[in-house]
Parts: structure tokens; C-alpha cells; sequence
């Protein structure tokens, strides 16, 4: 199986402008990603997609691989679509350029679900820290026993409606419920795909679903495309805000001083 991981890299972020090359811990965020995706064997190359000449020249002078895409493009699957279109693989993973937490280990694990043919779409979810089940910023995601997705959500799902001493209430006492509180998964952003699901989710139009909760994944799966769901223990942090950058900028410093 051939796989190639694609990062979109757009420069005009509308919420952290410039955000992919922006400085963390001493790198630009975009080498944080690149060199997570270059780390594992899995993958016969990682390609940065970008509408930026100014990403691309960046991405010239640290020798990384990297195509220029349209400006057009609604989404980074978008972006990812365009370079399937002219580089051919079996598989195309998205690894998303405001992932600097990235690392081998979610790779395997995503790719993991795509060694079966007829898996079209997979994706990772995560253990949800406690902060994390009503935060509308940490996407939730429940599966089925085959581990296809049910549904994804800003929302906390799944909804405890019996047990106010759930962990999404958790100085609340229960009475009477012997049976414990559900498990909840946070979503990470990376995906798998093989082209024929990439070429139909770029033709669909936005799905009343993905317009209400702003996840495009929920286009998936309102055209009744299947998304396995594979579960990493490493969390990660995707940077949208000043404050998430700086998040991750303790995380990365803390592990290089071993804590």
C-alpha cells in the first residue's frame, strides 16, 4: 500500500494569520508537522500544499516537498484532492499544518484501518480529557462496535442523561445508578482516503450537517460514506488562537527538558 501524506498549508488563516509559519519553541510550526509525517516509514512522502508562494519558498529552502494548489479551494480535503490528482497513491493521509503536537504514532494508527480495500475514509479519536467533553472547541465523536462513525460533534455526545455525576458534571453526586459513565472520544484531524472518496466529497455540495456544527467531516456521512475510526493515546492540540500557540509552545519545551 502506498501512502502519501499531503499538509495543507494555507497562509491567510482567518482566526491566527500566518499560523503555519509561525514560530514555536524555536521552529516554524509547518517543520513541527513536516518532520512528524517524515518520521515513519509509512508513508513514501510528504507533500506540502500550499496557495502561499511565500510557504512555498519556505518549504524550498528546508528541502521539504511541496506543490502550489489553487487559492480557490474551500478546504484543506480540497487542497488534498488536487494533489491526488496528480500524484498517484494508494492512499492520501491529511495531516493537518496546525498540528504541530503531530507525531509517527498517529500515522500508524490511522493507516492501520486502511489496510482493508474496502475501507474508504478513516480518522483517530482520542480518550477526552475532562476539560475537553463540553468544550465546543474539542470535537467529540461516537462510533458503532465496528468502530465506523455514528456522528461528530461540537456538542458533548454521548448525552448522560441519567448520571448528573458524569464526567461532564463531575461535582454533582449520583444516586442510584450502578453502571458507570460513558466514554467520550475527542476527534483528531487527521484523516486517510483513498481518491474515489476524495474525488466525491470535492463534487458534493456542503451538507446541512457540516453547515450547522462546521465539521466537513459530517459531508461524509450525510452522503453515506463510511469513516472508520482508529484510537491513539496522544492527544494533540490544533493551533487556531495566540493562546493555542502558546499552549503548544510549553508542551514542546517541556518535553525537550524531559517532563
Amino acid at each position: 500500500m502506498r501512502a502519501i501524506a499531503v499538509i495543507p498549508a494555507r497562509l491567510a488563516s482567518t482566526r491566527l494569520p500566518r499560523k503555519v509559519l509561525r514560530e514555536i519553541a524555536g521552529r516554524a510550526m509547518l517543520a513541527w508537522v513536516y518532520e512528524a509525517a517524515r518520521s515513519t516509514p509509512l508513508v513514501a512522502d510528504v507533500i506540502v500544499a500550499t496557495d502561499s508562494d511565500e510557504v512555498l519558498d519556505a518549504c524550498r529552502q528546508n528541502g521539504w516537498h511541496a506543490l502550489l494548489t489553487s487559492p480557490a479551494h474551500r478546504s484543506g480535503t480540497d487542497r488534498v484532492y488536487e494533489v491526488a490528482c496528480s500524484v498517484a497513491a494508494d492512499v492520501y493521509v491529511n495531516v493537518q499544518g496546525d498540528e504541530p503536537l503531530a507525531r509517527p504514532e498517529h500515522l500508524a494508527a490511522l493507516l492501520a484501518p486502511m489496510q482493508d480495500a474496502s475501507v474508504l475514509v478513516a480518522t483517530l479519536k482520542t480518550p477526552a480529557a475532562a476539560a475537553d467533553i463540553d468544550n465546543p472547541n474539542a470535537v467529540k465523536v461516537v462510533t458503532d462496535g465496528s468502530g465506523r462513525a455514528l456522528y461528530f460533534s461540537r456538542a458533548t455526545i454521548p448525552y448522560d442523561r441519567d448520571r448528573p455525576g458524569s464526567p461532564a458534571n463531575p461535582n454533582l453526586v449520583c444516586w442510584g445508578s450502578s453502571s458507570g459513565p460513558p466514554r467520550y472520544f475527542k476527534h483528531l484531524g487527521f484523516y486517510a482516503y483513498r481518491k474515489p472518496a476524495l474525488e466525491r466529497f470535492c463534487a458534493l455540495p456542503e451538507s446541512s450537517l457540516e453547515r450547522s456544527e462546521r465539521l466537513e467531516q459530517l459531508r461524509f456521512l450525510e452522503n453515506g460514506i463510511p469513516i472508520h475510526v482508529a484510537e491513539t493515546p496522544y492527544d494533540t492540540v490544533g493551533v487556531d488562537t495566540e493562546d493555542d500557540l502558546q499552549r503548544v509552545e510549553q508542551i514542546l519545551r517541556d518535553q525537550r527538558r524531559g517532563r
